[in-house]
């Protein structure tokens, strides 16, 4: 039986509590919308858990042009430029808007902004929030703003269970509150439902976080760009804690160096060396580790006792794993940190679908190409639902009438392919291991089971990688290690997904 919020009919319905969702919400204030969220508002989102900051061009000698070309060389050839220098234009004025929000950003005894320095930036230009707690305190600041602002509805504790569309347009979107289940009828949809980590064994974000909104998104129609590239962030804390807790990159920033169980520091003869894009720091680490070796980031000489007070939240967190980062290395593993593919959208945030908007992690712009640079995510978040909100607010409800519904789906349950994901769609990929997850995902993602939309996600990243024959950015096939001539990004819908596979594996059978 599915039930109706008729008194939220016609209000813009915006999915998700991260940095992304909240700045949607608070730039269409007073406009009324409705804020769904699978927990508690703010929690289980990667914007929460992010140590790095925001990058802004504001330090001394820095500018959007060199922030752009800095984004554009980790992009690995693969972002749109247009879009890239957009966005990281915008730097400075997300700072000030946020700050303005009622975020507080760390500065030094003069008043100046602490900048840090991160992975593939010239300079310092990531901007902090307590420290290595930014998103935290940046989504912290949000809440109470939120909670100030009437024209936002929050239904907490509700999970999105599909998109209502006809002849191509969004008509509403069905939702669960534990066993209940109930129908918003609107034509304005905003998904900020967060990336993809939960696919995966070792990841740093929420395991609830599988691509939720891509999947529904892609149901819908929705084209997806560039879903082959998953970024593995170096240097997970390697414990037995799930999802891994994240070593930042400012650690590295800071000097700490990478050493296997030897002694030997294994990226001194790579161009950047520690501060070497993500990519190739987490392949290298990769190979260490496939050698049966362990791997450890090192801060005793940069930092020493001064580690606490730099960091004080990953001090807290390797203390827990019963490691003292002050006087003995932190072990370290990749551990899958960022999806820069995703539902494609314009620089305001649209789709392909007509009444749905897509922001943050869950979108695809091309600001990130084949390799995010380090904090451009929250950046990101904060530019694309600002742009996402103005765009909507010059939209009306229209007519909206009650929306009626089959049965919804159940519960999305991903633990079936979780392993065949870690296995097949890792670090490193092959034809065979990038065959095998896809013969394993398409039936799963064909059926209507509750692993069907983590399968269906799974499976255009199995797809797009097994199209994409070269090495490029985070993506890394060990049969295709050059990089092509020319650079192109790929852009399709769930039936070429499905035609695709369907293909590989006849493909499969007769080479058998």
């Amino acid at each position: 039986m599915i039930g109706r919020f008729d008194d939220l009919n016609g209000k813009v319905v915006i999915v998700g509590s991260g940095l992304a969702g909240l700045m949607t919400a608070l730039t269409l204030s007073p406009q009324p919308v409705v804020l769904v969220t699978r927990g508690a508002i703010g929690e289980h989102t990667s914007s929460a858990w992010a140590q790095g900051g925001i990058a802004a061009s504001l330090g001394d000698g820095d500018n959007a042009e060199l922030h752009l070309l800095d984004t554009l060389a980790a992009g690995d050839g693969l972002c749109d430029p247009s879009v890239a220098a957009d966005i990281v234009a915008e730097g400075p004025a997300v700072i000030a808007s946020l700050e303005r929000a009622g975020v507080t950003f760390d500065r030094d005894s003069s008043g100046q902004l602490i900048l840090g320095l991160e992975a593939a930036h010239s300079c310092r230009r990531i901007v902090h929030a307590s420290g290595d707690g930014s998103g935290a305190a940046v989504v912290a600041a949000l809440l109470k703003t939120v909670a100030a602002t009437p024209s936002i509805t929050v239904l907490d504790g509700t999970e999105l269970r599909s998109l209502l569309t006809t002849d191509g347009i969004v008509r509403g979107l069905i939702v669960s509150k534990g066993s209940q289940i109930a129908a918003i009828a609107t034509n304005r949809v905003v998904l900020a439902t967060g990336g993809i980590g939960g696919l995966y064994d070792s990841t740093t974000n929420p395991t609830s976080n599988f691509g939720q909104g891509v999947a529904l998104a892609a149901r819908a129609g929705a084209v997806l760009a560039d879903m082959e590239f998953v970024q593995f962030h170096p240097t997970g804390l390697d414990s037995a804690r799930r999802p891994l807790a994240l070593v930042s990159e400012a650690v590295r920033g800071e000097g700490a160096i990478l050493v296997n169980d030897r002694g030997e520091r294994f990226m001194s003869g790579v161009a950047g060396a520690e501060l070497a894009p993500r990519d190739v720091v987490a392949r290298a680490i990769s190979a260490e580790l496939s050698k049966g070796r362990r791997v450890f980031l090192d801060a005793r000489p940069a930092l020493g006792n001064r580690f606490a007070e730099r960091f004080p939240t990953i001090d807290a967190l390797c203390h827990e794993a019963g490691i003292n980062p002050a006087a003995e290395a932190i072990p370290v593993r990749p551990a899958v940190h960022y999806h820069m593919g995703g539902i494609a959208t314009d620089v305001r945030g649209r789709s392909s679908v007509a009444g749905l908007w897509a922001v943050g992690e869950a979108a695809s712009t091309g600001l990130h190409g084949a390799n995010r640079l380090a904090s451009n995510s929250l950046l990101e978040a904060a530019v694309l639902g600002m742009r996402a909100a103005q765009d909507i607010s010059g939209t009306t409800a229209g007519v909206v009438s009650h929306v009626l519904s089959m049965s919804p789906p159940q519960a999305p349950d991903t633990s079936v392919v979780r392993g065949a994901v870690s296995l097949n769609l890792g670090v490193l990929r092959n034809r065979v291991s990038l065959q095998g997850a896809i013969r394993t995902l398409l039936p799963l993602a064909e059926g209507t089971a509750a692993c069907a939309d983590p399968a269906t996600v799974a499976l255009a990243i199995g797809v797009f990688a097994m199209l994409r024959e070269e090495s490029r950015g985070a993506h890394a096939r060990t049969d295709f290690p050059s990089k092509l001539s020319v650079a192109t990004r790929r852009f399709m819908t769930l039936a070429d997904i499905l035609d695709a596979a369907r293909t590989n594996i006849q493909s499969f059978a007769r080479s058998a």
